[in-house]
């Protein structure tokens, strides 16, 4: 019987784990930043360790079919993050966050 994947998408297309929040990139990205199956087990403990490992097999298995969707992601992600710099500027974020902390 083949072992069944825990993965599944999202009414917004997003690859989530399981039945969880966590996204299939925030695994891969924590692998591929060196983190070991058992540490991203840590950091994000709504997965289990099997399916940590389900995923990361998935993921090398099929690497040349998950990495356009992950691509897509980063792309996603660049766009909010300077979108939020944009409305929010660190800068003025920052000044303000300042001024709080003096008591001002």
């Amino acid at each position: 019987m083949p072992e069944v994947v825990p993965i599944e998408t999202d009414a917004d297309g997003v690859i989530r784990v399981g039945k969880t929040r966590v996204t299939l990139d925030s695994l891969i990205t924590a692998l591929n930043h060196g983190a070991m199956a058992e540490e991203i087990a840590q950091q994000y403990p709504a997965v289990s360790l099997a399916d940590v490992y389900a995923v990361i097999a998935y993921y090398l298995k099929r690497r040349s079919e998950v990495e356009p969707y992950l691509g897509q992601r980063r792309q996603y992600a660049e766009q909010v993050r300077i979108e939020n710099e944009t409305r929010f500027r660190p800068t003025e974020v920052r000044k303000r966050l300042t001024a709080r902390r003096a008591g001002g």
